[in-house]
């Protein structure tokens, strides 16, 4: 990975402190985006085995990009802006995630390790393994000292919340505001869009509009939507939302809830998926509309639509894709040249991505060098918030996951939720805007 030649700046640049070293950084972009473009590609160890990691879904789905920042352990450089002199130390490794002797543990071990069983029933040994495995397996160290207080809570009370501003919350807002309806749309990044404003481009995409087309006050950014939960006085969202350096818990009633909380970026069961290096298709879209970082040399593994546009988007910004692998077909009309329908795959490398093998189908085995492994597979739905509000999820065997039970307006079994986009069928971002504005006219019924 690296910052493209062409990089339009972004920002002032900073440094920022990786165990005594000064790297440079961008302000306020990712500190894993600087870390990565400046050639940091191992941010820490895994919890048993400590093999290197590197950032994967940009999207604080996975634990890839923990660090230590600034004394406070286990945050996701991913989502934390970078900012002038930041103290950031890797974790989970001895003496250094870079050279880290108990990666030994991977070597004597090469089938599995199960800590549970080893020297099981045996006195004093059992008892001295146990102790050995959480010492090994810790996530970080407690901070040396006191983290800054928290702002006080503030409640809100509004007929509608609705949690996500990507393409299926924007249009629901949009629907809203038509209606007169009040709302309140939380979205945890900066910007509102999603993959519309970060993504693969896709034909025929809802544009985004800025949060000043919306009534004023009714959409907050930087607000993380942590639970929904009842109390005596009813049904509410739990939010952290970011205020300058701070966080403040928000308390938000409403009568109806509207979940736009699209899906997780999954990875593909496929030898060395876990090197750094192989990183998500949005993650790695992300990166370059975004940020202007991407690899030197590319290949993309996965299925579906945005592969494709993916290897396109790759091509026109200068990128060499060295191979595209399909692992469902057919290949669309619009295929890159170096695009197969295939499978076998395996990464090579030690402490990054340096190759990829695959097998095309009807061909032999083939071997291409590489800096990063791209996984572009559809997303899997963020059900946990709805059903956490009691929405009934069920298994799409079809599809391959979990995904919320709805009707085609977005009403859930519980009929104060209802959900729209990526959580309730995964699809392009058309799909879900036509999901959200449907989902916005159905939950209005009933509300004073």
């Amino acid at each position: 990975m690296r910052r493209l030649p062409d990089a339009t700046p972004r920002g002032r640049a900073i440094t920022v402190d990786l165990e005594g070293e000064s790297i440079p950084a961008i302000e306020g972009e990712p500190v894993a985006c600087s870390l990565i473009a400046a050639g940091e590609n191992v941010l820490s160890r895994s919890v048993k085995y400590h093999r290197p990691r590197g950032p994967y879904c940009f999207a604080a789905a996975c634990s890839h990009c923990l660090m230590r920042v600034d004394g406070l352990p286990n945050v996701y450089t991913c989502r934390t802006p970078a900012k002038e002199g930041m103290r950031l130390e890797r974790q989970n490794a001895y003496p250094s995630a870079k050279v880290d002797i108990f990666e030994t543990i991977d070597w004597f071990f090469p089938k599995r390790l199960d800590h549970h069983e080893m020297f099981a029933g045996v006195p004093v040994a059992e008892d001295v393994m146990a102790r050995v495995a959480r010492q090994l397996a810790g996530l970080g160290l407690l901070p040396r000292e006191a983290g800054p207080a928290p702002l006080p809570p503030r409640t809100f009370h509004t007929p509608v919340a609705v949690v996500g501003g990507g393409a299926a919350g924007l249009e629901a807002a949009r629907v809203l505001a038509g209606q007169g309806v009040p709302f309140l749309l939380f979205e945890r990044d900066a910007n509102l869009g999603g993959r519309l404003a970060h993504g693969a481009p896709e034909d025929n995409a809802p544009f985004v509009p800025e949060a000043t087309a919306f009534p004023q006050g009714s959409v907050v950014k930087n607000a993380t939507v942590i639970g929904l939960y009842d109390d005596e006085h009813g049904r509410y969202l739990a939010v952290a939302s970011r205020e300058a350096a701070n966080l403040r818990l928000l308390k938000v009633y409403a009568k109806r809830f509207l979940l736009t909380v699209g899906g997780h970026p999954p990875t593909l069961p496929f030898e060395n998926n876990d090197l750094p290096g192989v990183i998500a298709g949005r993650a790695a879209s992300l990166l370059l509309r975004k940020h202007d970082v991407a690899p030197q040399v590319a290949t993309l593994v996965g299925h579906g639509p945005e592969l494709h546009a993916l290897a396109q988007l790759f091509t026109q910004r200068g990128v060499e894709v060295v191979a595209v692998v399909d692992l469902k077909g057919p290949l669309p009309a619009n295929a890159h040249p170096k695009a197969v329908v295939g499978d076998g795959l395996k990464a090579h490398g030690l402490r990054g991505v340096t190759a990829l093998s695959f097998t095309p189908q009807g061909g032999r085995k083939q071997k291409v060098s590489c800096d990063a492994v791209v996984v572009s597979v559809p997303v899997t739905p963020g059900f946990e918030l709805a059903r956490q509000g009691g929405a009934k999820v069920e298994f799409d065997a079809d599809a391959g996951h979990f995904r919320v039970e709805a009707d085609a307006d977005g009403r859930t079994q519980a009929a104060d939720v209802f959900v729209a986009g990526d959580v309730a069928k995964v699809g392009t971002a058309k799909d879900a805007a036509a999901m959200g504005a449907r989902a916005a006219q159905a939950l209005m019924g009933g509300l004073s």
